[in-house]
């Protein structure tokens, strides 16, 4: 039972981590690239060591596992942030067909701020 759980981990995990390299291949911008690699990546990355840990069965390497999907869990979408938010500070703009660019115009480079939401101004 423990051999077939570890299988459905690991092809769920490489499922995802393929996912995650399809999408970053086939999506027109950075934005969708970057949103493709943090989540599916890091669901990826968790399956696996979830399957590590399921077939060891061991406390330390248990521990290891748990550890390195905490890491995962909590860096990859902060990273990703950071990356998206560089990319929009740098002048890289989504892709025309993703709709509307909500940041157009209220983004100001000098200072690094926005403006209020507009619905805030009710």
């Amino acid at each position: 039972m423990i051999e077939l759980l570890t299988a459905v981990l690991i092809f769920l995990g490489c499922f995802l981590c393929l996912s995650a390299s399809v999408g970053i291949l086939r999506f027109p911008d950075v934005y969708a690239r970057m949103h493709a690699a943090s989540k599916a990546g890091t669901l990826g990355i968790g399956f696996l060591f979830a399957a590590v840990a399921v077939h060891f069965s061991d406390v330390d390497i248990t521990i290891r596992a748990v550890v390195g999907i905490l890491f995962f869990v909590l860096t990859a979408p902060i990273s990703a942030h950071l990356l998206a938010r560089a990319a929009y500070w740098a002048g890289v703009k989504p892709w025309a067909g993703a709709g509307v660019d909500h940041l157009s115009g209220r983004y100001h480079k000098e200072m690094h701020r926005l403006d209020a939401y507009p619905f805030d101004k009710e």
